[in-house]
């Protein structure tokens, strides 16, 4: 049986690491934004789950911009959500229910709140203090134009123009200038804040936007050339590096910088790098000296498909294999639509039209998309590696696709001119109970509107019932402890059209059927279905289950 205990070195390498967004997750103080007391209140249903570590999103002073990625202070509590002794006693409570604590680190820009870019403001140009960020004098006659032509992932132009003249870079809202990484006072203010928190007790970071630090600076700066190219979409188009500000070679210096701070402590704190560069070049960020591990977005953006699938997980296996590491399985996040409705819109389906027609257009089969979910979840779950849950998923919880507008928080949606509706609906604060004014999040409402339909989804209707989507993760977790061994799978040679079948090292194996016909189950004792079988004892479309 995998040691997930602290004194395994590697116990992240199939860990099971649930996402907590605490605005979202439990009200303790009923302001109706969730804080640290009420993650450490709910901290024991993360124990029933079965959960080898929670990972927080940031929770740090921030005016909320971009939903706490837009940070004021790296070593402090937004004062909305907490103290600092909030946070040791959520980490002691987590070490004391076995769970292990990692929290998100945001090094690539700061807040414009942040002393350090007040300071830049107040400075001037030339300044020691705006060398800290990528402030550059304007083009055109009266330097009126923005330095390059590069665009913010928000849209529009990534430099804003401030009073004195000069423009600063910003890859994301213009309320998150970015930082200059080629600045020593930079490099060494992160390395202390990995320290601070590594000294509070925290077993690992999640690195945010980690393939954008490295920035070819050189003067003067130079264009793409092609709007297009400023997004990640770019990197398959360029020669590998060669990127102005993403997912360049120099960018992993720094983390060999960081490695030997997380390898100073017993046992080595662990990291998991956001990366949206294609796979090759992702698993650079997960090698030993470096980060350990890089989320896998592939097999979340896997369309409900068979040969998709298995193709996705045979080339990050093999990917994560190559480096050292192991692989990380992801199907929802904080940026994405839920997969409960994700999995079920058509391939190709323009999902911010489909988020502006409130999920009318095209309808989502709402027991059919949670019979997937189940399905992928379980499959997920058995293959080797890390995998990442996010908050409510094992309530099955879908996508509240019809927020209204006057209620929606993401940047996206202004920054955008209207034409994106944003992150909002995967982010609705959790339903602990099936009646009250935020179904148990807090004692008054919820910061955004939770859907009457959440009712039937809260923990309290899900606990103790045979059958529940709640139940079906326990169930599980619980497995998955009893029988993962070793990060090894055998595809099965044969199998039906639209099946996936394989078996993990310790002999136990996965079956997932996506087709819309019953197929024959191999020899074996089912341990677990994510649906009923069919009458005739043969797995059922949309179903995964797992034999001994």
């Amino acid at each position: 049986m995998t040691d997930f205990s602290s004194h395994n070195p590697d116990w992240w390498r199939q860990a099971v690491v649930y996402q907590v967004y605490p605005r979202s997750f439990a009200d303790a103080d009923g302001d109706g934004l969730g804080d640290l007391r009420g993650v450490t209140d709910r901290l024991p249903h993360l124990a029933a789950l079965g959960v080898d570590a929670l990972w927080l999103s940031p929770f740090y002073p921030s005016e909320l911009a971009d939903g706490g990625y837009d940070v004021a202070d790296y070593r402090d509590v937004d004062p909305r959500l907490g103290t600092l002794a909030d946070f040791d006693a959520l980490a002691a409570e987590a070490h004391r229910l076995g769970l292990k604590v990692i929290v998100d680190l945001v090094p690539n820009h700061t807040s414009h709140q942040h002393v350090w870019f007040q300071e830049a403001l107040a400075a001037g140009p030339g300044s020691p203090a705006r060398d800290r960020y990528v402030f550059r004098d304007g083009r055109g006659p009266s330097g009126e134009l923005p330095p390059t032509d590069w665009q913010s992932v928000f849209g529009g132009s990534a430099w804003q123009r401030v009073p004195d003249g000069q423009w600063y870079l910003h890859l994301f809202t213009r309320e998150q200038p970015d930082l200059n990484w080629d600045h020593e006072e930079v490099r060494e203010d992160f390395r202390t804040t990995l320290r601070f928190w590594s000294d509070r007790g925290v077993d690992g970071f999640r690195v945010d936007v980690a393939h954008a630090l490295a920035k070819d600076l050189a003067d003067p700066l130079r264009d793409l050339g092609d709007p297009e190219l400023s997004g990640e979409q770019a990197l398959v188009h360029l020669p590998p590096g060669t990127h102005p500000f993403y997912d360049r070679d120099e960018v992993h210096e720094i983390y060999r910088d960081w490695r030997r701070v997380l390898d100073s402590y017993t046992p080595p704190r662990t990291a998991v790098a956001e990366a949206w560069v294609p796979g090759a070049r992702r698993a650079l960020y997960a090698r030993p000296d470096e980060l350990n591990q890089a989320f896998n977005f592939e097999y979340l953006q896997a369309s409900w498909n068979a040969e998709q699938i298995r193709a996705v997980i045979a080339d990050s296996l093999a990917t994560a294999r190559a480096v050292g590491a192991s692989a990380t399985w992801v199907l929802s996040n904080h940026d994405v639509v839920r997969h409960a409705s994700r999995l079920m819109l058509p391939p190709g389906t323009d999902q911010n039209a489909w988020l502006l027609s409130d999920g009318r257009a095209p309808h989502v089969d709402e027991p059919a998309g949670l019979r997937r979910a189940r399905a992928a979840t379980l499959l997920m779950l058995a293959l080797p590696g890390s995998s990442y849950v996010y908050q409510g998923e094992e309530l099955g919880l879908p996508e509240v696709a019809d927020l209204p507008v006057e209620v929606l928080q993401d940047p996206l949606w202004e920054q955008t001119g209207r034409a994106s509706k944003g992150r909002d609906g995967c982010r609705v604060p959790l339903p602990w109970t099936t009646t009250g004014p935020s179904y148990g999040f807090g004692a008054a409402g919820a910061w955004l509107p939770q859907p009457p339909y959440f009712a039937r989804y809260a923990v309290q209707a899900q606990d103790g019932v045979e059958g529940s989507t709640l139940e079906l993760y326990r169930t599980a977790l619980r497995l998955r402890r009893k029988l993962l061994e070793g990060e090894e799978l055998t595809w099965a040679l044969e199998t039906p059209p639209g099946v996936l079948s394989f078996a993990r090292c310790d002999g136990w194996r996965c079956v997932t059927n996506l087709s819309d016909t019953p197929v024959p189950l191999p020899p074996g004792e089912v341990l677990l279905s994510s649906a009923p079988l069919a009458g005739d004892g043969r797995l059922a479309p949309d179903t995964t289950a797992w034999l001994a």
